[in-house]
């Protein structure tokens, strides 16, 4: 048996080499060109109001504190028909 020279291999290599360079050359131009996004204005409104919302606190403390206070001290008085409307009120608008 004999081997008549490594053409075969060399070809291989060739074909190795010459994908080599052209991925490499792809990686170039895929590394220049840029993506761009553009934002509408109702998205950019979104942001701000997303922003405000979560700067503001969850709970509105200072009320929070007035009604302790003011339970505490026997004069925070509420209408039961008046509280049963607004829940009632609240719960309607939500469906």
């Amino acid at each position: 048996m004999g081997i008549n020279g490594i053409n075969g291999v060399n070809g291989v290599n060739n074909v190795y080499k010459s994908t080599k360079s052209n991925k490499a050359y792809g990686a170039e131009s895929i590394s220049s060109s840029k993506d761009t996004l553009a934002l509408s204005p109702f998205a950019k409104e979104l942001q701000v109001a997303k922003q405000a919302v979560s700067s503001a606190p969850d709970v509105r403390q200072p009320i929070v504190d007035d009604i302790k206070q003011r339970m505490e001290a026997g004069s925070y008085n509420i209408s039961a028909s008046q509280l049963a409307e607004k829940l009632l009120k609240n719960y309607r608008d939500q469906e």
